[in-house]
């Protein structure tokens, strides 16, 4: 039975498709991707929505869907999910006690408990595909053929070690971890040696767009209308849902254009870019360097980001100038939740350590921050730049290589994942992406922007005599 039959039979998946004509684009998405024929109107859409002629005439192992929001891409994909792992065997490609899954990965555990409730609601209310069901878990489904359905976050680790009937990837686009700059890719590379043990495994990516970058973008580029290789399926969200009001997208396109071409029209945008790139900010890095222990010789800088321990991290960063290159010396980062008047006190500790008696940061907390160094004998001076003008002047510090950054993946993650957006008044931002962090860059380009004019207070200092109790100062020293 193919997947169109599935969804077609009263006693399968037809219960969910009782209004068939809002899945009709769904249809013809699935009839190209398991190789079914097309009539004359299917092809007419698959040609729209492909910028292909001709259809393939084998089933798809690799397809990449750009469809808007609330266009039922997480219900599609739990259902190819359950088809794959109820329909197909695989026994015969696997080894005594080997299992096949068919892997979902989500960009976020919210994203993985949805696709999980529309796995489990396809599976425990068809009886026959019930009795399939050897295992339930709260991320998993064993089923008696020798396959496991499993739901997951995107984690290039905890996808590794799997044979892998298929892996379907849901809203990729804005998959963030605190471990990889990258992690659509890191992931995407980590699953495909699973994909190889069984012949014809599927992987299919699904995800309303964002910015031109990333695996989503990439794919879109290369392969969008090429008769050639992987399927790239792009599709508005009335397009494949006719269901949702067209007032909501007209609302949200009175509040923000150009984010809700983005989500609803399947636009990629165009009003944002990376800041920095992976290459150049690795070429900054000192390997195997976590920290620079101080120097009596150096002036430094400190730079804080402060958190009042509910949803952010709480960081710190210390640097020095020496001739044109700026150079970062510790980093501190306490994650939620934490008593911030304990993450003071530590920070505080490590900036005398450093011969350090203040500090600077954002207006976060009104007095709250500058309370709380001041009884540890640190002053708490207010940054005359914000978030965005520190990152800007970071740019072409890195792009140059006239920094020198700590080997810390977490913020090489969050120097890369930065965005630069147009606002609509014409300026620069610079913010992390949405679902994403940037407490540690922030700190590090905070004192990597005040190490140059730490820098210079030595010179002027040395030139009198001496600056604490480090002894006299020579030029070259400087």
């Amino acid at each position: 039975m193919n997947i169109l039959q599935a969804c077609a039979d009263s006693n399968l998946f037809g219960p969910w498709f009782r209004r068939q004509a809002s899945w009709n684009v769904w249809f013809v998405y699935l009839a190209v991707l398991f190789g079914l024929p097309l009539d004359d109107e299917q092809l007419a859409l698959f040609r729209h929505h492909t910028g292909r002629l001709n259809p393939p005439s084998d089933p798809v192992t690799e397809s990449w869907l750009v469809v808007g929001r609330r266009g039922g891409k997480s219900f599609v994909m739990a259902l190819i999910a359950v088809y794959l792992a109820c329909f197909r065997q695989y026994r015969h490609h696997l080894q005594p006690g080997e299992r096949a899954t068919i892997l979902v990965i989500a960009a976020d555990r919210k994203q993985a408990r949805m696709i999980m409730r529309y796995v489990r609601g396809l599976l425990t209310n068809i009886p026959i595909l019930s009795r399939m069901v050897k295992n339930e878990t709260a991320e998993a489904f064993d089923l008696n053929n020798s396959v496991t359905i499993e739901v997951g976050t995107a984690s290039h680790r905890s996808t590794r070690g799997y044979t892998l009937a298929a892996v379907l990837c849901d809203e990729l686009a804005f998959w963030r971890t605190d471990d990889s700059a990258e992690p659509d890719y890191a992931i995407l590379d980590a699953i495909r040696p699973g994909l190889v043990t069984i012949p014809g495994a599927m992987l299919l990516c699904a995800s309303s767009p964002y910015a031109r970058r990333g695996a989503l973008w990439d794919a879109f580029r290369r392969y969008w209308g090429q008769e050639a290789g992987p399927l790239v399926w792009r599709a508005t969200t009335l397009e494949m849902n006719p269901s949702v009001p067209p007032s909501v997208i007209d609302e949200a396109m009175s509040r923000d254009a150009v984010s809700a071409r983005a989500e609803y029209l399947a636009e990629f945008r165009t009003d944002m870019e990376m800041l920095l790139t992976r290459e150049s900010v690795a070429e900054c890095v000192s390997p195997g360097i976590l920290e620079r222990p101080p120097m009596g010789h150096a002036r430094y800088a400190a730079f804080v980001d402060p958190s009042g321990g509910s949803a952010d991290s709480m960081t710190l960063a210390i640097a020095h100038a020496h001739g044109d290159d700026a150079i970062l010396d510790a980093v501190r980062e306490v994650r939620p939740p934490f008593s911030p008047e304990a993450v003071v006190a530590t920070f505080a500790a490590v900036i005398r350590s450093y011969g350090i008696r203040s500090v600077t940061g954002d207006r976060y907390g009104g007095e709250f921050p500058r309370e709380l160094f001041r009884r540890h004998g640190v002053e708490y001076r207010l940054s005359e730049q914000n978030r965005s003008d520190l990152y800007l002047a970071l740019v072409p510090a890195i792009n140059s290589q006239r920094v020198e950054l700590l080997d810390v993946p977490r913020l090489e993650s969050q120097l890369v994942s930065l965005e630069r957006r147009t606002s609509r008044s014409g300026r620069d931002i610079v913010d992390h992406p949405s679902g994403g962090h940037d407490d540690l860059a922030n700190a590090v380009a905070g004192a990597l922007a005040l190490a140059p004019s730490a820098a210079k207070a030595v010179v002027m200092v040395g030139a009198i005599g001496g600056y604490g109790n480090c002894g006299p100062i020579s030029w070259s020293e400087v």
